[in-house]
Order: C-alpha cells, then structure tokens, then sequence
C-alpha cells in the first residue's frame, strides 16, 4: 500500500475540504473517497492513470501524500498547485467589511489548480442547463459503466476515460445515463479536440477562455466551471449559473435578484479577482431568498 511518498510543509494553513472540496462531483463520485483527515483522487494525468492520497496534518502543517499508477510521480509533483500554492489570494484587496472579515478567517480558502483541462470539462458539461442530482446521477454512471478500476489499493475507484474510449460510448448508453443528444454531443466534439483544450491549462484566462468555447456547446458557463478547477483562475466567474447572479446580488446590495449583467457589474471593482469573490460570498453562507419552486429534474431516460 506505500506507493509512492512526498511529504510538504506549506507555508499557509491547508484545508483539504476547501481545496479539493470543487473537485469533488457529490456523494458516491467515482473518483474520489474521504476518510477521517485525507482525501483519495484518482486522476488521468499526462503519464497515465494515476491515484493520491492526501493527508495534512494540523499540529505541525505537515501534508503528506501517497501516490500509484503510472501519473504517481506527476501528481507528486502536482501537489502544491493542487492544494493552492500558485495562488496568490493577497491580490484581493477589500474595503472593510463582511467580505474582508470572511477572507481574514479563512485562511485555508484558496484556489487550488488540477493543471488538467479535461478532468474538468467533460463532468462540466453534463452539468449545463440540468440539477445537479441529474448530473452527478450521469457521472457515476458513466464512470462505473465506461471508467476502469483505479491504479493502487483503491480499485473501486475509478479511472475517467481516456479521450478514445469517451468516443466510443454508444448513444443508448448515454440515454441510459441521462445525458441528452446535445450534451453527449459537447463531449464528444470535446474529446475529438482533447491535446488542444488541455493547452488551456498553461493559458493565460482570456486565452483559455477562447480555447475551450471554440467547441460548440462550449460557453462562458462551462468554460469557466472548468478553468477554476484545472487552471485556479481566480476571475472565471459562472455566467449563466442558475443562482449564482441572485446570491451575488443579494450579498452585496441586498436585492432578491439580480441579472447575470447586474452581477458582472457590482463584481467590475473586483476584475480579475471575480472568481475568488463570489467564493468568499459563498463562504459568508449568504444565499438570497427563494420564490416559487426549484428547478426540476427533467429524466432524459424517459424519451
């Protein structure tokens, strides 16, 4: 079970939760497991499927990793970007107030980076324009129907398929997922273009925004829902979220709702930094009210 070793003395608070809480695809993802103080991740890297296993230790600061697979050694080498040492959370400079105090007290909030492109993209896009019990339903089945078993003693597990096998899923097994024609449709343009998208890992934002939307079916939305997780961009901002713009709103002015323009407006102050805003709003807990029903599942498995 040793597997391959690093230990890594950040010189920041880590919190394991926080920092790869946004990889994390709900309950039962396939390809990650928690236990008390550590966090399993099985990634496809550059060098092949690869799994890790990070603990930290809060007496000393101490974080300490254990990897298999063909990708151990660059996932080893991965883990600061990943926990967020390639942020730079000091760039936001707030007024006094209930943000600042937010940012004060979590120290641990910080952006961490995958440098992986299509881990991101394609549970991104099975999200669009559907609930998330939707979504993660397609992703789990998907992984446990298409992935394969992951490298290390965790092989329930699972493995993302590679670009090749994402091609070969046939279209009832997407229906069977839930996954309309139009979003399996997304994936597989993705996937044809896989070495071009993950050139967005290494991009500046604006770049790898218009990298990834040169997919049709590709939009702000998705884009930056996945250039938060592979790149840490602390300005993608989800234009286009179903409640993004009305906590946003609600947080910062107090108004019930608000437009996708009216958010981008009251977060202009912060450009550049948008992204980790709307993640310390998050973090207040402040979420505007609600009215009238919630989004309802639409069982793409009953057409």
């Amino acid at each position: 079970m040793d597997g391959a070793q690093r230990r890594w003395r950040p010189d920041f608070e880590v919190d394991l939760a926080r920092a790869l809480g946004p990889l994390l695809r709900g309950g039962g993802d396939p390809v990650s497991a928690h236990e008390p103080g550590g966090v399993w991740r099985v990634f496809r890297t550059p060098a092949g499927p690869g799994t890790i296993r990070i603990t930290a230790r809060s007496a000393d600061g101490e974080v300490a990793a254990a990897a298999w697979g063909p990708g151990a050694d660059w996932l080893l080498e991965q883990l600061p970007a990943l926990l967020g040492a390639d942020d730079e959370p000091e760039r936001l400079v707030l007024p006094p107030g209930p943000l600042r105090e937010v940012q004060r007290r979590n120290p641990g909030l910080r952006l961490g980076r995958s440098g992986l492109v299509m881990d991101s993209l394609v549970p991104a896009v099975l999200e669009q324009k559907v609930t998330v019990t939707e979504a993660y339903r397609a992703w789990r089945y998907l992984l446990r129907r298409f992935g394969t078993p992951a490298p290390g003693p965790r092989p329930e597990l699972r493995v993302t398929p590679s670009a090749r096998q994402w091609a070969a899923v046939p279209s009832w097994e997407w229906h069977k997922a839930g996954v309309d024609p139009k979003r399996a449709a997304t994936v597989l343009r993705a996937v044809r273009l896989a070495p071009r998208l993950e050139e967005a890992s290494a991009m500046s934002s604006p770049a790898a925004f218009e990298r990834l939307m040169t997919v049709p079916g590709i939009g702000v939305w998705t884009a930056a829902e996945t250039l938060q997780r592979s790149n840490g961009d602390p300005d993608a901002v989800s234009v286009g979220d179903y409640h993004l713009a009305n906590h946003v709103g609600y947080a910062l002015t107090g108004r019930a709702r608000s437009t996708d323009e009216q958010m981008l407006a009251l977060l202009e102050p912060y450009a550049g930094q948008r992204h980790r805003v709307c993640q310390l709003i998050r973090a207040t807990g402040t979420r505007a009210p609600r009215f009238g029903p919630r989004l309802a599942p639409n069982d793409h498995r009953r057409r």
